[in-house]
């Protein structure tokens, strides 16, 4: 039997009525997957029964010419050129893409944080030992006082040997933004290329890729923007983008090049699949927008302030300080947990298991920086109230025995 039928339905924001999300759920964590609005889901409906109805037209025949009205209007959110654009499946795909693409050498050193998204470091590992090349960690302290810990850290790890450097925007176990121009920056004046990990950061706080300047950004759409899943991007500054394929190679890399660019003529088709999700994209953004009066600064505002009320009530209930500034922070929080973890990363954490069987709370909690250490994030968007973290915190003091 469904164990949510013996549940009660949680407290949550009037707007959680545009999500078909389980109401007998507290969903703390937006940010792992998301969440895609009713809106937005009829949309790809409509678009894979258009798909289905006449595959070889919608295809073979539109598919170019939706693609480009697609990007058109995300490149209008993030602040680029859509002739710098490409959708892939998600940011982890784009990383990949980009490291696939490049040469290194023995010796070379790949630069990342201990804050690196562990699928993404993976890759990094892996392109290094084909190559022979290393990956270097720079240790970036939690909690934390300032961005300038960030900037001191990442400039003490760099070296004559550094090839390109790893840097998330936000990040996933911390839930911190990085100074990411700043970054960006200091190493571009000591010729570096930066690969700017912005999974989380679209939907979270305003991005202006062209004013970034970075080598290449690839981000998340089904995250914080609330696109079905299997939506992301990569964006290639226009002087890389030679070098730069597909992690598929497929029909693009010969198909005539007569209005297109190879770019896109690469990326646009790596073989069959489901486009619908890159297609919602632009739904995405117009319904979340149209939700709050303001629009999405008005979004990235609420619940900027709804992550650090809950931030709050979670670190008044483990009686500790605010591990970094608010000012380092969006729509995610992160806090130390007390206590150990399993050293077993295959194992769920008790403690999250326990807030979900008992409580109905959905929150992660990870293994950080290393087992048995941990911390527990939450996240925050519209369809989030302000009493879940209330409760959250409530059971987190009984569970932990506070």
């Amino acid at each position: 039997m469904d164990s949510s039928t013996q549940r009660p339905v949680r407290p949550a924001s009037p707007l959680a009525a545009h999500w078909t999300l389980d109401p007998t759920v507290s969903f703390l964590n937006h940010g792992s997957f998301g969440a895609c609005p009713r809106a937005v889901l009829d949309r790809q409906a409509a678009l894979r029964a258009e798909l289905e109805r006449e595959p070889v037209r919608f295809l073979a025949r539109e598919l170019e010419g939706l693609l480009d009205s697609a990007r058109a209007e995300l490149a209008a959110f993030l602040g680029s050129d859509p002739a710098d654009l490409v959708f892939v499946p998600n940011a982890t795909t784009g990383v990949n893409a980009v490291l696939r693409s490049l040469s290194f050498a023995p010796g070379d050193e790949l630069l990342v944080t201990n804050h690196a998204y562990n699928a993404c470091a993976n890759a990094f590992v892996y392109a290094a030992s084909r190559a022979g090349a290393r990956v270097v960690r720079a240790h970036i302290p939690f909690p934390i006082a300032s961005p300038a810990e960030v900037i001191a850290a990442v400039d003490a790890a760099i070296t004559p040997r550094t090839r390109l450097a790893l840097l998330e925007h936000v990040t996933s176990p911390t839930a911190l933004i990085f100074p990411i121009a700043r970054l960006v920056e200091m190493l571009a004046a000591r010729g570096i290329d930066t690969l700017v990990d912005g999974a989380h950061a679209p939907g979270m706080l305003p991005v202006d890729i062209r004013a970034l300047g970075a080598a290449y950004y690839t981000g998340n759409c089904h995250k914080w923007l609330c696109a079905p899943k299997g939506a992301g991007f990569l964006h290639v500054r226009r002087d890389r983008q030679a070098e730069i394929h597909p992690v598929v190679i497929s029909h693009g890399a010969n198909a005539p090049a007569d209005c297109r660019s190879r770019f896109h003529l690469e990326f646009d088709w790596t073989g069959t699949g489901d486009p619908t999700p890159y297609l919602c994209v632009p739904e995405a953004i117009r319904h979340l927008s149209s939700l709050v009066p303001g629009g999405w600064p008005a979004i990235m505002a609420h619940n900027h302030a709804l992550a650090l009320a809950g931030r709050a009530e979670l670190c008044r209930a483990l009686g500790i300080p605010a591990p970094c500034p608010e000012t380092m922070l969006g729509t995610m929080a992160t806090v130390p947990l007390p206590g150990d973890g399993p050293v077993d990363r295959t194992l769920p954490d008790p403690l999250q298991v326990a807030l979900f069987e008992q409580h109905g709370i959905e929150v992660p909690i990870s293994p950080w920086p290393a087992p048995p250490k941990r911390v527990l994030r939450i996240s925050a968007h519209l369809h989030n109230g302000a009493e879940e973290y209330v409760e959250l915190a409530t059971a987190l003091g009984e569970l932990l025995g506070r």
